[in-house]
């Protein structure tokens, strides 16, 4: 069940940023910690309509186990990364320096 995170206010837009994890309970500080990260991306690109971040345990016995899968929405696309790691905290940061390029190449493409 997604955990609707606050409302960022984004240049007069309202973004949602919606925590979901699969099998396991995110803690207080995970989401924030989610939440924070997530609202930069916001800061880079004025058109952020919401945010969906999902957190998923992978079943396989190895250390990067740690899935973190961020699609953000932007008016006409939708911009995702999907990252695996030994942490969430490691998988998000991964995930969100892979959107950043991507709405770097997107503002890019919108300037022309």
């Amino acid at each position: 069940m997604p955990i609707p995170g606050p409302n960022l206010n984004n240049g007069g837009m309202t973004m949602k940023v919606n925590i979901t994890s699969v099998h396991f309970k995110a803690d207080t500080k995970l989401e924030s910690f989610i939440e924070k990260k997530v609202e930069k991306l916001s800061g880079l690109f004025e058109g952020v309509i919401g945010s969906d971040v999902t957190l998923k345990l992978d079943k396989a016995e190895t250390k990067d186990n740690k899935i973190a899968e961020i699609r953000i929405q932007i008016p006409g696309y939708d911009l995702y990364a999907k990252k695996q790691s030994k942490t969430f905290e490691e998988a998000t940061d991964t995930a969100i320096d892979a959107l950043k390029k991507q709405l770097e190449k997107h503002k890019g493409k919108v300037k022309k």
